[in-house]
């Protein structure tokens, strides 16, 4: 400003400038957070995959009768993980996950859902069930 209270045409060109760069800082760390939790939310449901998996193998490495009983997680999106023949598979936010799981012979396809226990079991015909 000048000596009048009137608004110099640098000083508009300058506050311009700092508006600008303001704005890009604020739209660049927008993506930044969001791509973090995009990865956070990726991470978790393939830990869930994982787990399962890991359980699967589990009862199908200890023989005939053995069972155990897992929790799926509740987390802020919901999912579904669907067994079949050779492969498990988590779907969630039109995102697909698949992790193969090897040997395992399920009497159907099944679908589990968050929040729910199941009992994974080995039957006396060598076939995984889940209740």
């Amino acid at each position: 400003m000048d000596n009048q209270g009137f608004i110099s045409v640098e000083f508009l060109f300058s506050l311009f400038i700092i508006l600008i760069v303001a704005t890009g800082l604020i739209v660049y760390s927008q993506n930044t957070i969001n791509s973090s939790l995009n990865i956070e939310s990726e991470f978790n449901h393939r830990l869930i995959l994982d787990d399962v998996a890991n359980t699967l193998n589990q009862v199908d490495s200890n023989g005939e009768f053995y069972s155990k009983y897992i929790k799926l997680p509740k987390t802020n999106k919901n999912y579904v993980l669907i067994l079949e023949k050779n492969k498990l598979t988590i779907e969630y936010d039109d995102k697909k996950g698949e992790m193969a799981v090897p040997f395992i012979e399920p009497y159907s396809t099944y679908k589990m859902y968050p929040g729910r226990i199941y009992l994974i079991e080995k039957t006396h015909e060598g076939k995984i069930l889940i209740k």
